[in-house]
Formats: C-alpha cells, sequence, structure tokens
C-alpha cells in the first residue's frame, strides 16, 4: 500500500511481513547453539523488516517480499554478530573439520565418508558427530569475517541488490555463484538432497527429518557436514 505520495505505508508492510519475519526467524534458529532465543532474533527481524519499509521504492525491480527478505535476514546476522554469539570453540571446531575433509578430499579426489574424517580427525565416530552438532551455526560467518573484529559488516548489505553495482562486482558475484553451485553438487546425494529440502524448499530440519527417515540431530550434523565441505571448496574465495 502507497501513500499518495508513493511512499510505502510502514504500518501496513510490518503488519502484513510479521509472519514472514517469525518464520525466517525459526528456519534460521535451526542452526543456532540453544543459548540464541528465538525472541531476540524476531526482534531484530523487525528492525530490517522496518527499514526495508522505508527504504523500499518500487521502481527497484524487485518485489517488497524479496527486498524485505534480504533485510530481514541482513538484520538477523547483525544481531547475532554483534553479540558474539558463537565461542571461539565452536568456531575451532568447524575450521578443525574444514582442513581435515580438505586433506582427505587432495588424497583420495573424492568427499570423504563421516568415518575417514573421524579417522583423520583421530576421533571415533560418535566424537566426530558431536563435534558437527556442537558447530551447528558456525557456517553463519561468511568466508571474509572467519574470526572476529571489525570485518565481520553485514555480508548481505553488501549484495544487496543496487542499481549502482559496477559490473566487475557483479562478474565477481557471477562466478561465485557458479563455485557454489558445483560445491553443492558435489556433495554426497544425502547431503545434496538435504540442502535442497532447507535452503530451496525451506522445509525445517524437523520436517526434513520425517522426510529423510532419520532424527533431527542427525539432520544438523548432516548439514554442519554439508556446510564443511562447501565451505573447503570454497577456501579461494575468502
Amino acid at each position: 500500500m502507497y501513500t499518495a505520495t508513493g511512499v510505502v505505508e510502514r504500518k501496513f508492510n510490518v503488519e502484513q511481513f510479521v509472519p514472514l519475519v517469525k518464520r525466517m526467524a525459526h528456519h534460521l534458529l535451526a542452526r543456532l547453539p540453544a543459548s540464541v532465543q528465538v525472541d531476540d532474533l524476531v526482534q531484530a527481524g523487525m528492525l530490517g523488516l522496518m527499514d526495508a519499509a522505508g527504504r523500499f521504492e518500487e521502481g527497484q525491480g524487485a518485489q517488497f517480499e524479496t527486498y524485505a527478505s534480504q533485510r530481514i535476514k541482513g538484520a538477523m546476522l547483525d544481531e547475532l554478530r554483534a553479540n558474539d554469539w558463537m565461542p571461539r570453540g565452536v568456531r575451532r571446531a568447524q575450521r578443525d573439520i574444514e582442513k581435515a575433509i580438505g586433506r582427505l578430499e587432495h588424497r583420495l579426489g573424492r568427499p570423504p565418508s563421516e568415518p575417514e574424517v573421524a579417522r583423520e580427525m583421530k576421533l571415533s565416530l560418535a566424537e566426530y558427530q558431536s563435534m558437527l552438532s556442537d558447530a551447528r551455526g558456525a557456517q553463519l560467518i561468511h568466508f571474509d569475517s572467519q574470526d572476529d573484529g571489525d570485518e565481520a559488516d553485514a555480508f548481505l548489505d553488501r549484495h544487496l541488490a543496487d542499481t549502482r553495482g559496477d559490473p566487475l562486482e557483479q562478474v565477481r558475484d557471477a562466478r561465485f555463484r557458479a563455485a557454489l553451485v558445483g560445491a553443492i553438487d558435489h556433495l554426497p546425494e544425502r547431503e545434496k538432497m538435504l540442502m535442497g529440502l532447507y535452503y530451496e524448499q525451506e522445509l525445517n530440519f524437523r520436517e526434513i527429518a520425517a522426510i529423510m527417515g532419520v532424527t533431527e540431530s542427525r539432520v544438523c550434523q548432516l548439514h554442519s557436514q554439508a556446510v564443511a565441505r562447501i565451505r573447503t571448496r570454497l577456501k579461494d574465495w575468502s
């Protein structure tokens, strides 16, 4: 809804898209440690929604829901970064898993199995799977913000649709997307299916568990492992 001057009516958009904010918060929460509260994500997402309502212009070439979704998710990730929600041990575990997978892929020429990664890390299979569960959430930090500090600056905000974007950045983005598609295609079939169900179909981990015939915690482990494989193959983009 627009006013006579063409300005988006903030109240209308906020009210209509509150369910979107809540859905995105719960979707994101599945990949986060238990210490993160969904209400905090919803609150941050609402701020992102209000920001989107104030900034959106009809002539930008995007639907408001698409534009708002980017702003909402960006606000949620910024909130997580600002509150240092991820313990250093989780980051370290994720890096150790990625390094082990990278070494094995180099030696084997294929994606390693879980038992192979466990042996490479000198862990039992149960210990490795527990580490995968603990690493849940580490994948939310983008490659250019591996640890802490000022570099963890709103990756999504830098990649929002912008009619002023320069051609070089667009080419780089297209190349990254192609590399990402290739990395996902390289995943084992079960992990590839999981990623499709979660990111394309937007199912939550409980729904995916029912489809795959495994527990929700097992879906979490497989997701962490799939992300580690992808990050390993995309390490040159860091």
